[in-house]
């Protein structure tokens, strides 16, 4: 059994839900039942069918309507684990540390072709964090205090899943001068990122230790699943560059958010429309089953 999950940016209507059941049955899906309407704005359609070509079905249903497809069994999850820039928070860190050296345009550029996945990870991180060399660390506060804006709904999502007992893990190809505060404003239990070298109070251009880049946040992954005992088909992930795909691909649940063409083809689902608290829908929980604050 499967569930097709249906979340509206705003509000959903019996004609939206009708023009999931059809496009359903023109896959040869079976309807077993469908919930109310959620909140006013979801609804969870149970087939047995084709859970690919469900999707690929119910998102030409357009009208700003996110489709989350997933087996019944194991919907709630019991880890999260999530990548920071552009998913936890609103930026992309580098880009805007670069932007106080005077030379965002460069490296911002190197950012996007390094999401599109066209450009190999480590090597384009090296090179920007080297452009950064000289600038003040001092900058990193002042980006803190005026540039990092937590996602809407992050701190619902993190903090709901781990009020219910679930793990929450942050990782990030940024740096920990950033995902420590971050980790700690939304309420995730760990964090892992990359340590940005510091002399005399300036950035020396360099990084300390080992690189969190695709492969290291998968080992986090199952490292974690592992620890805690957790088969991957409890675990979700979240994450919008070519950095996070394999982590999407190897958690059970893989949710491309707001993401870069590649990254949302290769998740279980594209959040394309809501902000985080899709997650919750996702996984059967209503606005009033949410922590806030």
């Amino acid at each position: 059994m499967f569930i097709a999950t249906l979340i509206a940016k705003d509000s959903l209507n019996e004609r939206d839900i009708q023009s999931a059941v059809s496009s359903l049955e023109a896959v040869d899906a079976v309807i077993v039942r469908q919930s109310e309407i959620v909140d006013g704005r979801v609804v969870d359609i149970f087939f047995e069918g084709d859970p690919v070509a469900a999707r690929r079905h119910l998102e030409l249903i357009g009208n700003e309507i996110d489709v989350a497809v997933q087996p019944e069994a194991n919907r709630l999850k019991k880890l999260l684990i999530s990548d920071m820039d552009s998913t936890m928070i609103t930026i992309e860190c580098i880009d805007e540390l670069a932007d106080y050296a005077g030379i965002k345009p460069q490296i911002a550029e190197i950012t996007e072709r390094a999401m599109q996945g066209e450009l190999d990870f480590e090597e384009a991180l090296r090179g920007r964090v080297a452009l950064l060399r000289g600038l003040d660390t001092a900058a990193i506060q002042q980006c803190l205090d005026e540039r990092v804006k937590i996602m809407p709904g992050a701190e619902n999502l993190v903090r709901t899943m781990t009020g219910r007992g679930a793990l929450t893990i942050l990782v990030s190809g940024g740096f920990t001068k950033f995902a420590k505060p971050v980790a700690q404003a939304i309420g995730f239990e760990s964090f892992y990122a990359n340590v940005l070298g510091v002399e005399d109070g300036l950035l020396t251009g360099g990084l300390d230790g080992p690189i969190v880049d695709s492969s290291r946040k998968v080992e986090l992954l199952q490292s974690a699943a592992d620890a805690a005992t957790l088969p991957l088909e409890q675990c979700i992930a979240v994450g919008d560059g070519a950095n996070d795909i394999p982590m999407l691909q190897r958690a059970g649940l893989g949710i491309a958010y707001h993401a870069k063409p590649k990254a949302a083809e290769a998740a279980d689902v594209a959040i394309r429309y809501n902000d985080l608290t899709a997650l919750l829908y996702i996984q059967g929980l209503a606005s009033d089953q949410w922590v806030t604050g």
